[in-house]
């Protein structure tokens, strides 16, 4: 049962069972009853709780018991809507009975959308909102997170953070809501309105957090928001992890939160610094004194870039709890460096290097620096370093052009595989290959490949060619705040598994014509050629398990992913679950079944989804028949969970 209040009379009720031991002959649907009853007055500190009930409030009639219960509630200072779903009619009874509700100061409406259409939820936030401007309520905390309502819902909630009644608020959270660019242009709008308006009347907007990850806000956004925050210059948390963010993006955030003295918490994971975007921030990290945390984690600093957060750790930051570089292609003595910096860090608890390359000798000079320190208690586990990269740090440079220039090349090479009709697939070894030992023409090295040029036109010889990293590039670089993006990624990098069968058949054909068997030495070059699939397919096969637990693992382990969501959608694009939008399926299933084949059998993979699977690969259905070895594969796996 949850700490609560309760009133006189039904203190002296519980009294009397304590007193005469009825406690234990209570039964079990009694003492329910009445958890139930206390948990539906919740009085302590001013809190009205509907949290998790899964209420569906579609009409006036639905919302009227909990209207009824908002009515009758005396001090309501915090309303907790969350994990219900409520539509307009029954958004406007609630908001009627909020009409009269001065002295509510916390409204935390998180996740109480489900399942509305996006065009919906404007409508009931608008109704909600006005009635907090009506009742003259004084804000202090509005979380709307975990409501995918994109940039109109932002409109729908606009007219409050403009009123009055935001003008005390301090904690504002829209995390994973799909706002987009858009949406966060119109937020950052409405802050620097609000802000403008609360200090005309000599109550300054004093904004102390501020929490909007995973709404794709790119840079756009983010700079948009940047200039709000320069504005505002009370802030203590900023949380903007999983938006898109380059670096130009970044250094609009670092020039912001210059502007920003009281800053305690600096949230930027997973998105993209680069060593531009680092430089700027370790600017502003000199000039900041109340920093105790820093999440940089997934945010492609690299080595360079790390340096200069090293000196500015090293300068500065006397309040420093948290350090998070992870995962950010930080080499050895980068991340040496940054173990250095942090010598008269007395504060800090906790240094997170993983899923860098430093090395096992990098590693355990790491630890040795931090022992000399007395500080190796800080340290988080190194279990996912990448081992040395023995590149020089020079080729870090090469990577460090502007974003906004990346898609030229990326065009022009889909446009020629267009041209070509190679955008969909590579063929097999074809009877040309068997006289290639002749004397040819050297061909020139193909064109390099970036992530997007193979999400474009997926094939094995691209995925191959991204690198050892292919996994961390793809992972990176895939905004798994969206469900369906994560879908597509995981679609063409399983499209690329090439049926093993087909292989082998292909193969065992072409060995056996199309040679002059007269030349010994033709037969011979021609065997090796051919062969050399078998170990290419291997080599593919471990590429896109290697990419898709990156990706999925990220994905699944974020606590906001939705995984329902998520394989609603697989199904639908493999063609085994119908939509009311026309969707086409994917071409073949082989690669995406032997890829969830590898995936259910991973520590990521919630097991909840596993009964789904099975549900829907034991329907009968041609696309599963003509894969019967992957299906039968993924079947027994299933049943073996």
């Amino acid at each position: 049962m949850k700490n609560i209040s309760i009133n006189c009379n039904e203190c002296l009720q519980l009294g009397k069972f304590l007193e005469v031991g009825e406690v234990e002959k209570m039964a079990s649907e009694d003492i329910t009853k009445l958890a139930e009853s206390l948990a539906k007055a919740q009085v302590g500190g001013g809190q009205l709780s509907f949290k998790g009930k899964s209420l569906k409030l579609n009409t006036a009639e639905d919302a009227k018991e909990v209207s009824k219960e908002i009515e009758e509630f005396d001090g309501l200072e915090a309303l907790r809507l969350e994990g219900n779903t409520v539509g307009v009619e029954a958004a406007k009874v609630i908001a009627k009975a909020l009409e009269k509700k001065a002295e509510l100061k916390r409204c935390h409406w998180s996740d109480m959308f489900t399942g509305r259409l996006r065009s919906e939820i404007p409508f009931a936030l608008t109704a909600l909102g006005e009635a907090l401007i009506t009742a003259g309520s004084q804000l202090v905390e509005l979380d709307l997170s975990d409501n995918a309502f994109g940039p109109d819902g932002v409109r729908g909630f606009e007219a409050l953070l403009k009123s009055p009644a935001c003008f005390t608020l301090q904690e504002l959270k829209l995390n994973n809501c799909g706002m987009g660019i858009g949406g966060g242009k119109i937020l950052a709008g409405g802050l620097k309105e609000w802000h403008r308006k609360s200090s005309a009347v000599g109550k300054p907007l004093s904004l102390k957090v501020f929490v909007a990850g995973r709404n794709r806000l790119e840079n756009d956004g983010a700079t948009a928001l940047a200039e709000a925050f320069g504005l505002i210059g009370t802030l203590e948390e900023v949380h903007m992890p999983q938006n898109g963010i380059n670096h130009p993006g970044i250094t609009a955030l670092a020039q912001a939160f210059a502007a920003n003295p009281l800053l305690r918490v600096i949230n930027l994971n997973d998105n993209t610094f680069t060593e531009k975007g680092a430089v700027a921030m370790a600017g502003t990290l000199k000039t900041l004194r109340q920093v105790e945390v820093i999440n940089f984690g997934d945010c492609l600093v690299r080595s360079k870039g790390a340096i200069t957060i090293a000196e500015a750790v090293k300068e500065g930051l006397p309040k420093l709890k948290e350090l998070n570089l992870s995962f950010c292609e930080i080499k050895r003595d980068a991340a040496l460096t940054i173990a250095e910096a942090t010598e008269d860090k007395s504060e800090l608890e906790k240094l997170d290097l993983n899923g860098n390359a430093l090395g096992e000798e990098g590693c355990e000079q790491l630890q040795e620096i931090l022992e000399g320190f007395n500080m190796a208690d800080v340290l988080g586990s190194l279990s996912d370093d990448e081992g040395e990269d023995e590149e020089d740090e020079d080729d870090e440079g090469e990577d460090e052009e502007d974003e906004d220039d990346e898609g030229e090349d990326e065009e022009e090479e889909q446009q020629q595989l267009q041209e070509r009709g190679q955008g969909e697939q590579e063929s097999l070894p074809s009877k040309k290959i068997l006289d290639s030992h002749d004397s040819t023409p050297v061909s020139p090295p193909p064109p390099p490949v970036d992530v997007a040029t193979f999400l474009a036109f997926p094939s094995p010889e691209k995925l191959l060619r991204l690198g050892p990293k292919c996994s961390v590039l793809i992972a990176q670089q895939t905004d798994t705040s969206d469900t369906e993006k994560v879908v597509m990624a995981l679609l063409k990098i399983s499209s690329v598994f090439k049926d093993e069968t087909t292989v082998k058949t292909a193969v065992h054909e072409t060995t056996g014509d199309a040679t002059d068997t007269s030349d010994t030495e033709k037969v011979v070059m021609a065997l090796l050629k051919i062969s050399s699939v078998f170990k290419d397919e291997t080599t593919v096969k471990t590429a896109v398990h290697e990419t898709t637990d990156a990706l999925m693992r990220k994905a699944f382990i974020s606590a906001t992913f939705n995984s329902d969501a998520f394989i609603t959608s697989l199904l639908i694009h493999m063609g085994l679950l119908k939509s009311e939008e026309k969707i086409k399926a994917v071409p073949s299933l082989y690669g995406p079944l032997m890829t969830l084949n590898h995936m259910v059998q991973q520590d990521y993979f919630p097991k909840s989804l596993a009964p789904v699977l099975l549900a829907f690969v034991t329907k009968p259905n041609r696309a599963l028949d003509s894969c019967s070895f992957a299906r039968r594969m993924l079947l027994q796996t299933l049943h073996q969970l």
